[in-house]
């Protein structure tokens, strides 16, 4: 879709058809909705060609038909419609900016996150220049997004502040700066979009401010970043429009800051509260726990485990072993949550909250539960050092497998920090691997 061909293609102004088919040529640079669409209709086209295609040939032509078909479907519709699309709602922001400029504000104030996640602000852009080049000051865009932006920096800031995650904290902190500065991705994207409860009060503090900016038919006099640096360019011909916006502001600031705080009564539990664990009718209070090694080995960073679902800690913290024998143990006082019915994976909890997922070797499950042997069953009390699987490394290894084994903490959440063992090394099972800190 970002081909230089086809750009060059719809700069000429000249028709395009592919198979006698019209193609509707757009720039796609700054769309998200296309794409979006693209990848819908490719998750059911890839999957039809890995079916009827046979498996010696998959390499080559189900991603050769998939981007034929799709990138076709993609040129002649979907594309076109989401540009269709864009286009439409730029039309419609243009209407309501000739017959209620208030309400054009509104929306922009209040809606502003929801446009640029689906990069359909891009549409509104040409008319706010188009104002402000005629006209000499705009309104289309400048006091919506500028108000929607301090809200989702004041919801940030306030997670921040209220958060006992240590990683949260310090990624609220950061990005909330830079979203009262004017560029809310960080804000956006790593807190109040994940959290869901922040970009809820941003957005109805914005559009508390927004509706009050619309009324008063604030202003901006030039063009610039829509954060607190932009309040100068609302001075000029009527001094009023700077007076408003920082009325405007501040409302948005006092009921963003006032209904995040709120919600974080009961979305942020205290520390007392978040370090619980609660199963079946039981309530475990963490604590600062040292966990032991269930297998014998050398120890491998969980960054370098060749398969991302680990490496990339998507699962949790942890460390992964390269096994030097075939049998995983208890690494504490608890009982088996969860035996894979393959026998290749075991989830354990520890009488003092600790959730562990010990996963022997990389894609084992195709196994199915050849050369494993489990001598616990789902449920089951366990001590230290109790024997859990026993398996056959070197079949394993012959087979092809890889036998990285990571031990991941699925619960990391609740810690403060997951820290690793620094040694190479596990020649015991009683080696310390993991340390959680509350």
């Amino acid at each position: 879709m970002l081909h230089p061909n086809l750009d060059l293609l719809r700069t000429a102004g000249n028709d395009v058809s592919v198979f006698n088919v019209p193609l509707t040529l757009v720039a796609y640079s700054s769309s998200v909705v296309p794409i979006l669409l693209t990848v819908w209709a490719q998750s059911y086209i890839e999957p039809f060609f890995k079916r009827v295609i046979p498996n010696a040939v998959k390499i080559i032509f189900v991603p050769m038909f998939t981007i034929l078909v799709v990138g076709f479907i993609s040129l002649t519709a979907l594309g076109p419609l989401g540009s269709f699309f864009g286009t439409y709602l730029a039309m419609g922001f243009n209407f309501l900016g000739s017959h209620g400029a208030w309400v054009v504000i509104f929306i922009i104030a209040t809606f502003w996150p929801i446009l640029v996640m689906f990069g359909l602000h891009h549409s509104i852009v040409p008319l706010s220049l188009a104002q402000i080049t005629t006209l000499g000051y705009e309104n289309i865009i400048g006091p919506g997004a500028m108000i929607s932006n301090i809200s989702q920096g004041v919801a940030a800031l306030i997670v921040s502040w209220r958060t006992k995650d240590t990683v949260s904290k310090q990624i609220s902190t950061t990005s909330g700066i830079t979203g009262l500065m004017g560029i809310t991705e960080a804000a956006l994207y790593g807190v109040n979009l994940p959290k869901k409860y922040p970009l809820v009060a941003a957005m109805i503090g914005s559009a508390a401010g927004g509706l009050y900016a619309g009324v008063m038919e604030v202003s901006r006099y030039a063009t610039g970043s829509s954060g607190l640096p932009a309040i100068p360019l609302y001075i000029g011909e009527n001094i009023w429009n700077f007076y408003n916006i920082l009325i405007a502001l501040l409302i948005t600031t006092v009921i963003t800051a006032v209904l995040t705080y709120l919600l974080t009564l009961k979305y942020e539990k205290e520390t007392s509260e978040q370090n619980k664990v609660t199963t079946n009718d039981e309530i475990i209070t963490l604590k600062n726990t040292v966990i032991t090694s269930p297998i014998k080995g050398e120890m491998i960073p969980l960054k370098d485990v060749q398969d991302a679902a680990f490496s990339s800690e998507a699962m949790g913290k942890g460390i992964a072993i390269e096994p030097s024998e075939g049998k995983v143990v208890a690494p504490f006082n608890g009982k088996i949550v969860s035996l894979f019915p393959k026998k290749h994976a075991i989830g354990l909890l520890s009488d003092d909250g600790v959730e562990i997922l010990i996963h022997i070797g990389l894609n084992t499950v195709k196994l199915n539960g050849k050369y494993f042997e489990a001598h616990v069953e789902e449920g089951q009390r366990i001590t230290k050092g109790q024997t859990l699987i026993t398996f056959d490394l070197e079949k394993i290894r012959e087979e092809g497998y890889v036998t990285q084994t990571p031990v991941i903490v699925t619960n990391t959440y609740s810690y403060a920090d997951v820290l690793t063992n620094n040694s190479s090394t596990v020649t015991d099972f009683n080696n310390e691997l993991l340390v959680l800190i509350v």
